[in-house]
């Protein structure tokens, strides 16, 4: 398990075409990605399995807790990207609650555009 940072402080200014704003580059793939938003209510959990493909996890917003294989467990919150890869025993618990976007493919690779906790 890797834990990356997509916040605000790791983005990009752009000022191309007139635009301002940041962009927090996250994934690129070339094959097939599933990506979908995922939300942890209030005592919320994604039961320990194994991740079927790389997966990684963006935290929108709130707070919860991961684990890899180990029983010790990382707080994450707004602004961090997890990473399991292929075959990785995981867990994703929120005591109050937690939004995030789900990214997987065989092809996932965010060491290329974020940088590590």
């Amino acid at each position: 398990m890797e834990i990356y940072k997509f916040d605000k402080n790791n983005g990009k200014k752009i000022s191309k075409f007139g635009s301002d704003f940041i962009m927090s580059r996250v994934i690129q793939t070339d094959k097939a990605a599933n990506i979908g938003c995922m939300y942890l209510e209030e005592g919320g959990i994604v039961g320990y399995h194994q991740a079927v493909v790389p997966q990684l996890l963006l935290v929108l917003t709130g707070e919860g807790s991961v684990r890899g294989e180990s029983e010790e467990y990382i707080n994450v919150e707004s602004g961090d990207a997890v990473f399991w890869v292929k075959g990785e025993w995981h867990e994703t618990k929120s005591k109050n609650g937690l939004t995030a976007i789900v990214i997987e493919s065989e092809e996932l690779d965010p060491s290329l555009f974020m940088e590590t906790e």
